[in-house]
């Protein structure tokens, strides 16, 4: 009820809302992390050219097919690069770090590049438990994520009787967002009035619970009046379905080494997945990435339309795990071009 609900009040067409980017700096088995690296900033530079509102990078450690692991400092290349797309971390995993450190890394950004950087937190480690035990050494920290977060804001708060001072960070104004793949974030998210970004792009089955928690414990605050949400998707456009599904392939063949407990770079596509995954592999894969759109513009933009009518959602968040760099920036730009049309 609450969901139907909230969708008549609040019906949203995709030509009115932001579409963003969610950059996983991808190595493919053919580079390595600094071209890695530098496509990501060329990634960003056209974003911003073809008006996506943010570009986020994920912390994960200990994947050799992922290279934004020190996240602010590759927030810091991207901001650099570029002019006025908002950069920001989607997220940075809180329990691996003192939330001081946070403060002062994301409070030097934001005075490097003023109004354009977004601290998303999450609490997950990003990572498996051996390399989790090898940042965090106490593997409990994850447990007092809420009081984390409130320290990281107090730093950003300015100045008052705390001895411990944020420089930079004291007084700038940093938005700061919760990101989760369950309700936990969604419910202190929403208790905090803070935006909440939910990851389902790889957990699609709890989007639609978790957004509602969000908008159901939401409390106005200083930073929102009412909820913002922005949800994460997979999307890979080409100029034919039968391109896009072939593209799509790289992403599947990770998704594939993931659940056999082999992370890995990005692999090329292939002609035929059938011939690589089990029929039990095939169907939970398919579950994980229900939310995407692969195919035509067209096609995707149906999809994304489809997506936003079940979520409601503020802001959506594309991701696309492409081997070929000149395809996934034609992928960002034929969506880019399909929402706005």
């Amino acid at each position: 009820m609450y969901k139907r609900e909230y969708a008549d009040k609040h019906k949203k067409q995709l030509h009115e809302i932001k579409l963003s980017v969610l950059d996983l700096a991808p190595v493919t088995a053919e580079s390595n992390p600094g071209e890695a690296l530098q496509n990501s900033l060329d990634l960003a530079q056209h974003a911003e050219k073809w008006g996506y509102n943010r570009f986020w990078l994920a912390e994960h450690h200990n994947m050799r097919g992922i290279a934004s692991s020190a996240t602010s400092v590759v927030i810091g290349h991207i901001a650099q690069g570029t002019s006025s797309i908002r950069v920001g971390s989607g997220g940075i995993m809180l329990p691996n770090h003192a939330p001081l450190v946070i403060a002062e890394q994301f409070g030097t950004l934001e005075s490097l590049f003023p109004g354009r950087i977004d601290l998303g937190l999450g609490r997950a480690p990003g990572t498996d438990q051996l390399t989790a035990q090898a940042l965090r050494r106490d593997l409990t920290s994850a447990d007092d994520f809420p009081e984390q977060v409130e320290e990281l804001r107090a730093y950003f708060k300015p100045s008052g009787s705390s001895h411990v001072k944020a420089v930079p960070g004291e007084g700038l104004d940093i938005p700061v967002w919760l990101l989760g793949s369950s309700g936990f974030s969604a419910h202190l998210a929403g208790q905090l009035g803070l935006p909440f970004a939910f990851a389902s792009h790889f957990a699609p089955e709890h989007t639609v619970e978790a957004l509602n928690v969000y908008r159901r414990y939401f409390k106005p605050s200083e930073v929102l009046d009412e909820p913002y949400a922005m949800v994460g998707m997979n999307v890979i456009s080409a100029d034919t379905e039968q391109q896009a599904q072939y593209l799509s392939t790289s992403m599947k063949q990770q998704f594939l080494n993931l659940v056999r407990g082999r992370p890995g770079q990005l692999n090329p596509p292939v002609d035929d997945m059938d011939e690589l995954w089990s029929d039990y592999e095939k169907a939970s894969i398919q579950q994980t990435l229900r939310a995407s759109a692969i195919g035509s513009p067209e096609q995707v933009k149906v999809k994304l339309q489809q997506f936003l009518d079940e979520t409601q959602a503020d802001e959506m968040m594309i991701t696309a795990n492409i081997f070929d760099h000149h395809a996934r920036l034609k992928s960002f730009e034929l969506t880019a071009q399909a929402a706005k049309g």
